[in-house]
């Protein structure tokens, strides 16, 4: 099975160097100049350096080359993603969704905008707690498959699988995209926890009623709560919420420490997906009655409408009940 990577990220790139361990593997870059440095260097200088790309590995900036591949995967960022599906031949083929976010103005799942844009096409998600740079690198890493065909799950996640890439197949495609998004929102809100010094106690009590917003929103939209407990939701929520490597825990981090959020947003390399993604979590969540107060202080945050101080006694005044989803 010929694989076709639809962005050339960290991530696309991580992704694309563990599919090339087992076969045939074309990355895609919108960047010309960055998919010649690719095939030139054999490096991701920009996003992943120091990894070494496998030869199996080819790279093309032209989106007609992946018409030669099998099955796709897509790993361009939320907010862009269905306007690069709109140029690219999917056709019947499997498509892997990587991108984890809400689509801004539609409030869609990647899953639900692929649906309209590649309606012939299988719909398949990719999950869980993954750091490109440790993935690349081949260190140990789980992840969560999610296809409503167990046979193609099956068949995909053997053609990914390596000794140190373990992806466990689902059929519970709107679970393994909502802890995705849901994460990144909640990321954010832990580096605001440590940047504005408001201690461990205060981010482990985020956590931990984050996944409740998690857990409540995701059943509203169908997903199954065991999805949301596994490495996809609950795996996912601690891995960012506890590292800088997170692009929205780093991103929390600096709100927490005064910063403005269009200054850290401005000139930055790589996308922090929870910056896009909370608002239209919100609305969506709104839109299914569901609370999610947690979501609502980061898209405050993220709006410049309130200051931290604000959104922390909210938070702290709400009322006292019983802990529940």
């Amino acid at each position: 099975m010929r694989i076709g990577v639809i962005g050339a990220g960290a991530w696309g790139t991580a992704l694309a160097q563990v599919a090339a361990q087992n076969g045939e593997v074309l990355l895609w870059a919108r960047d010309p100049a960055l998919a010649a440095a690719i095939v030139r260097d054999r490096e991701n200088a920009p996003y992943l350096p120091g990894i070494a790309l496998s030869p199996r590995m080819e790279t093309s900036a032209d989106l007609a080359d992946l018409a030669s591949a099998d099955a796709l995967l897509a790993v361009a960022p939320a907010q862009h993603l269905r306007g690069i599906l709109r140029r690219t031949p999917v056709g019947a083929r499997p498509l892997l969704l990587c991108a984890k976010g809400v689509e801004a103005g539609t409030m869609a799942l990647m899953s639900e905008m692929a649906a309209e844009e590649c309606p012939v096409a299988p719909i398949a998600v990719l999950s869980g707690p993954t750091f490109a740079g440790e993935v690349a690198a081949g260190l140990p890493t789980a992840v969560t498959l999610a296809v409503a065909d167990p046979a193609l799950g099956k068949a995909l996640a053997a053609r990914l699988a390596l000794p140190a890439f373990r992806p466990y197949h689902s059929t519970d495609v709107i679970g393994a995209e909502i802890g995705g998004a849901v994460k990144n929102v909640l990321a954010i809100a832990c580096g605001v926890v440590d940047g504005a010094g408001l201690g461990r106690n205060a981010r482990a009590a985020l956590i931990a009623r984050g996944f409740a917003e998690m857990t409540r929103f995701g059943l509203a939209r169908g997903a199954q709560a065991e999805t949301l407990a596994g490495l996809s939701g609950l795996g996912d929520l601690v891995l960012t919420c506890s590292s800088e490597q997170s692009r929205n825990y780093s991103l929390g981090l600096g709100l927490g420490r005064g910063a403005s959020a269009t200054s850290l947003l401005t000139g930055r390399r790589t996308v922090a997906e929870g910056a896009s993604t909370a608002p239209v979590l919100v609305a969506a969540a709104q839109a299914a009655g569901v609370e999610m107060p947690i979501a609502e202080a980061v898209a405050t945050l993220l709006a410049g409408t309130a200051g931290i101080r604000d959104v922390v006694d909210a938070l702290l005044s709400r009322p006292i009940r019983s802990e529940r989803l």
